[in-house]
């Protein structure tokens, strides 16, 4: 018997090899998401989330108030980041996560040009 109070589990151990965790999965390639790639809990699916194994549960009360970004979700639960993808395609193949990509470099809007243009519309009517 120890006097000390119990600690707090740890999520993995020598005695979890990574691959259970993943349960043997690979990831798939319609979820090869980004470092900055953002998740969150869609609503009402802290019922199903109880049926999770206890990474995937860590990692839906993570997610639950909000966006992370997958680097995150892997920092904050020490699994490394291939991990935290593979689990975070099965949590979205079970429809409990929704993901939103990043913005791809050409979509994203040069601010530079946009100060320019509106620096030129000020001047010509005057703001």
């Amino acid at each position: 018997m120890h006097d000390e109070p119990d600690s707090e589990l740890e999520l993995t151990s020598a005695l979890v090899p990574l691959f259970v965790i993943a349960k043997g999965r690979a990831l798939p390639a319609e979820h090869e998401y980004e470092h900055t790639t953002l998740v969150t809990a869609q609503e009402g699916t802290s019922a199903a989330a109880r049926t999770l194994t206890p990474e995937g549960r860590a990692v839906m009360e993570l997610i639950t108030d909000g966006f992370l970004s997958v680097a995150e979700v892997s920092g904050y639960t020490r699994l490394p980041l291939g991990i935290v993808r593979i689990l975070l395609a099965q949590l979205a193949e079970d429809g409990l996560i929704f993901v939103r990509n990043p913005v791809p470099d050409h979509q994203r809007v040069d601010r530079e040009l946009l100060t320019a243009v509106l620096d030129g519309l000020k001047t010509r009517f005057g703001a």
